[in-house]
């Protein structure tokens, strides 16, 4: 089907809420604000031929990113559990967002699939098979299992495939030490629980790590040579205390590490 610019606007304009920023035929640009610097997420520029996971997928961003830089499939997951701790039920429409982008870009179902399912409930065999790269963006503190959340991607992983990870992090803000500028800075492995709405009045903010933390997590659930970097030397929000971390699946890696994990490339 052809869509005509005024039939895209109107189309984009019918649903209350957009979280991702995505550029469609026409010229038209979807009304969310994420993500946020995406050249900083490190994703590979060239995916041609891979099998790529995006867990968390919302509308479809790092889907369709994935697809333009060439990848042969990409699964999308969610299970709609976020609502950002002000969104109302019927604000998030589920995949009709996703669809319509999938659509209006002309990706078929063979390549461009979507599940909807909890992280822990994926398996190689529920999702048709192992993954080249996994995309977990946004995701991992809304989690109330964070380290099984892990373990479930790293089931899904190839031997020697990449994981890329983006998070709220702790080194710059913390709500319980005081806030800006108390957090947990240098090489300390800390993660604060939040049993209700600490952390930014977001009931589904679950769990928080520092940078070296998010590491040694990604090592225990059997990841190496890592890399980790910060949005944003020093943010001033909430919202940019963000950090990135990446890594590849040992060919040989047990179900659990338990040695010395070692700290990140920053």
């Amino acid at each position: 089907m052809t869509w005509t610019t005024e039939e895209i606007q109107k189309r984009v304009a019918s649903f209350p809420f957009w979280y991702h920023r995505i550029e469609l035929p026409g010229g038209v640009v979807t009304p969310g604000i994420n993500p946020y610097a995406p050249e900083m997420y490190k994703v590979p520029t060239d995916l041609t031929g891979k099998r790529v996971l995006d867990v968390g997928a919302w509308d479809g961003y790092w889907t369709f990113e994935a697809l333009r830089r060439g990848a042969a499939e990409v699964v999308a997951v969610d299970d709609f559990s976020d609502y950002l701790g002000s969104l109302r039920t019927d604000d998030r429409k589920a995949w009709q967002t996703f669809d319509l982008c999938r659509d209006m870009l002309g990706y078929g179902e063979p390549r461009c699939k979507r599940i909807e399912i909890s992280i822990y409930e994926i398996s190689p065999e529920k999702l048709g098979g192992m993954f080249d790269v996994v995309l977990f963006f946004g995701t991992l503190y809304h989690l109330r299992h964070p380290l099984l959340g892990l373990d479930k991607i790293a089931e899904v992983t190839k031997p020697g495939g990449e994981v890329c990870v983006e998070t709220t992090i702790l080194d710059d803000y913390s709500p319980y030490q005081g806030g800006f500028g108390r957090g947990y800075a240098g090489r300390q492995i800390v993660s604060e629980f939040y049993p209700t709405n600490e952390y930014a009045g977001n009931v589904t903010n679950w769990f928080n790590p520092t940078l070296h933390c998010l590491a040694a997590w990604l090592h225990a659930a059997g990841f190496e040579k890592l890399q980790g970097w910060k949005l944003m030397s020093q943010p001033t929000q909430v919202g940019f205390c963000r950090g990135f971390a990446k890594g590849f699946r040992k060919s040989n890696a047990p179900a659990v590490s338990t040695d010395v994990p070692p700290p990140p490339r920053v």
